[in-house]
């Protein structure tokens, strides 16, 4: 059997984690290589129409060669495009044959090598390409030259033409997504006002979670329209014009809240009890510095590209991070539901601890459903969903979330015949019977 070098393994790895990455956001990119000796860089994905264009620019370029051959041919390293569909057949190339330079692959969409740069000392070039086949096609840069570290100034810029001329920076799937996130900007300004009035107008029965309530969804709408706002410039110019750094700033920010809000409910604080339990504030203090660092992560994420080195592994840390909050979340919620039972075998208030258990586990459905939806749901259908239609995983999970927010806020609203206060004296008997049963084990 041919031993398969430790580079061709990393180059396999390296295009075979091609399919998992989202599409770029795909505004205009400059960054620095330095003293790379990767053999492949995957530096941005992007849905082309019929009209599409690439222009890719490098300068300041130096290769530096351990090997005994102090100049690699420069023929073994350029820029390339690969399609989704052309992903397994290069795949298979460099299986069969261990030396394969994917350069060489008649399946890549060829740019230029380093043999068409300018002489040195200046060593740059600069082109712009047309893509005459539409599809989804991720930039490459190829080392294949053994033994060397390569150093340099890339510029990226990739971009659909309207019908009008003007160029469109936003991927064929992604176009759609300034309007989409206005709307729903639009439904949670909606959502606000109605949720001042319904705590106005109930003044007497209003708690501290049902204020923390309307932060979130104040927070939310302001999310959504530097969104839209950071999507609708980097359509137009190339650039988000200062709107990612506020994107970021209020996603933080409701990150946290969410998260928050869910589990003080899960405690029942304010409405049940004024106070939390030990455990309860330990779950706070977990869960929030890790919503810093998985915020931290999205940041590196989307504002760098897979090109960094540790790029990888810094969505492995988000993944793991979101993961531990959604579950910590759950457990306040638990808790809540086994303490009311409990409390329901001693105190002779059945019908109201039988509104109380229902109300929670009926919550506890909700936010289990919640985080399965826009954590598998949405990630499957990014992942299948052809690349002219990755708005629509965009706007499934919105749709999610603000049906969520309907649902949560109802239960939880301030209201004085709420079911945490309605008690029946005629249906006390029914309920300590419901009760003694295993209905509300978890």
């Amino acid at each position: 059997m041919t031993k398969i070098p430790l580079t061709t393994i990393l180059l396999l790895f390296s295009v075979a984690f091609l399919a998992l990455i989202p599409p770029s956001t795909a505004e205009i990119k400059s960054l620095a290589i330095s003293s790379d000796a990767r053999p492949m860089i995957l530096f941005e994905k992007f849905g082309f129409t019929h009209t599409g264009h690439v222009t890719v620019s490098v300068s300041s370029v130096s290769v530096v060669s351990t090997s005994p051959d102090p100049n690699p041919n420069p023929s073994r390293l350029g820029f390339f495009l690969l399609s989704e569909e052309s992903l397994l057949q290069v795949l298979l190339e460099m299986q069969q044959n261990a030396r394969f330079c994917v350069l060489d692959s008649h399946y890549v969409t060829h740019l230029f090598t380093f043999r068409d740069l300018s002489p040195p000392p200046n060593s740059r070039f600069n082109h712009s390409y047309p893509v005459t086949a539409p599809n989804e096609y991720s930039l490459f840069f190829a080392n294949c030259a053994p033994e060397t570290k390569v150093s340099m100034a890339v510029r990226t810029e990739m971009y659909n033409k309207d019908p009008n001329g003007s160029k469109d920076y936003l991927p064929a799937g992604a176009t759609q997504l300034p309007s989409l996130y206005s709307f729903f900007f639009l439904c949670y300004v909606v959502f606000v006002c109605y949720w001042s009035y319904t705590c106005w107008t109930n003044k007497r029965v209003v708690h501290r979670i049902h204020l923390l309530m309307g932060g979130l969804l104040l927070i939310k709408s302001l999310n959504l329209i530097c969104a839209a706002e950071d999507k609708h410039y980097v359509k137009i110019t190339g650039t988000p014009h200062g709107w990612d750094i506020l994107f970021y700033i209020f996603q933080f920010i409701r990150v946290v809240l969410l998260f928050t809000v869910i589990i003080l409910i899960g405690t029942g604080w304010s409405f049940l009890k004024p106070f939390l339990q030990e455990k309860e504030k330990n779950v706070l203090i977990i869960v929030i510095p890790l919503q810093v660092l998985a915020n931290i992560a999205s940041i590196v994420i989307g504002e760098t590209g897979p090109f960094i080195k540790d790029w990888v592994t810094w969505n492995q840390v988000f993944l793991l991070v979101d993961i531990i909050c959604c579950c910590a979340i759950i457990f306040p919620i638990v808790w809540s539901i086994r303490a009311l039972r409990e409390t329901s075998k001693t105190d002779g208030k059945a019908a109201r601890n039988l509104s109380k258990l229902t109300l929670f586990r009926q919550f506890y459905i909700v936010v289990i459903g919640y985080l399965y939806f826009t954590r598998i749901v949405v990630f499957a259908l990014k992942t299948i969903a052809a690349y002219k239609y990755q708005w629509v995983s965009f706007a499934a999970e919105e749709i999610v979330s603000l049906v969520f927010y309907l649902i949560m806020f109802y239960m939880f609203r301030p209201e004085e015949k709420n079911e945490y206060f309605a008690v029946d004296d005629d249906e006390e008997e029914a309920a300590a019977l419901a009760l003694r049963d295993d209905e509300f084990e978890l």
